[in-house]
C-alpha cells in the first residue's frame, strides 16, 4: 500500500514539470512569432522610408528639370532680346505721314517766308533713339533775325495747323533756338553756330528734306 501511494506522488509531480516546460515552450513562440512582427515592421518601415526617399529624389529631380527649363527660357528670351535690334520706330500710318509733313511744311514756309537760310528736314523715325520724329533746321545771319523767324513759326503753326509750341529756349541770346512741337522739334541757328554744332552731321543716317523759295 505505501508503494502504490509514493509511485502516485512521483507521477503526479511529473505533471507539473511537464506543464512548466509546455509554458515555457509557448512563451519562447510567442518570443519568436512577436520578434518575428518586429522585423516585419521594422523591414516595412523601412521599405517605407526607402520609397519615401526615392519620391523625394524624383521630386527634387523634377524641380531640378523645371529650374533648368526655366533658366533655359528665361536665357533664349535674353538672347532674343540680344538679338532684336534696337532700329527702328515704326513709321506712322499714311493719314499721320501727311499731317506731320503739312506741319514740316508749315514750319518751312514760315523759316522762308522771313530769309532763313538752308531750311532743311530730317526725318529720324528709324533711327530707335531719336527723341523725336522729325528735325526742321535753318540759320540767320542775325539774332534779330533768328528770333523773327522763330516768332513767325510759332504764329503760322497756330494759324495753319492750330499747334502751340510746348517748349521753346534759347530766346534771350538767339544764337540757337529750339521749338518743340513733341513730333517736330525746330533748330534756328545764327549761321556760325550751325556751323560749329553740325548738327546734321550728327544725325547723317536720317533722310534730308530741303525746301527753298
Amino acid at each position: 500500500m505505501s508503494t502504490s501511494e509514493g509511485s502516485v506522488t512521483a507521477t503526479e509531480k511529473k505533471i507539473p514539470a511537464t506543464k512548466k516546460k509546455a509554458v515555457v515552450s509557448a512563451e519562447k513562440k510567442e518570443k519568436v512569432a512577436t520578434a518575428a512582427k518586429k522585423k516585419v515592421v521594422v523591414t516595412a518601415e523601412k521599405k517605407e522610408v526607402k520609397a519615401t526617399a526615392a519620391k523625394k529624389k524624383v521630386v527634387v529631380t523634377a524641380e531640378k528639370k523645371e529650374v533648368k527649363a526655366t533658366a533655359t527660357k528665361k536665357k533664349a528670351v535674353v538672347t532674343a532680346e540680344k538679338k532684336e535690334p534696337v532700329t527702328s520706330k515704326k513709321v506712322g500710318s499714311p493719314k499721320k505721314n501727311m499731317l506731320d509733313e503739312t506741319e514740316i511744311k508749315c514750319i518751312a514756309d514760315a523759316i522762308l517766308d522771313k530769309k532763313g537760310s538752308f531750311v532743311c528736314s530730317l526725318d529720324l523715325r528709324p533711327i530707335g533713339t531719336a527723341i523725336c520724329d522729325y528735325f526742321v533746321v535753318c540759320n540767320a545771319d542775325s539774332s534779330t533775325q533768328v528770333n523773327a523767324i522763330a516768332d513767325n513759326i510759332e504764329e503760322m503753326m497756330i494759324k495753319n495747323c492750330g499747334r502751340k509750341v510746348i517748349r521753346k529756349q534759347g530766346k534771350e541770346n538767339a544764337f540757337w533756338v529750339i521749338l518743340d512741337y513733341a513730333n517736330i522739334v525746330v533748330h534756328v541757328f545764327q549761321t556760325e553756330y550751325r556751323q560749329f554744332y553740325r548738327l546734321e552731321d550728327l544725325w547723317a543716317d536720317a533722310k534730308r528734306t530741303v525746301y527753298q523759295e
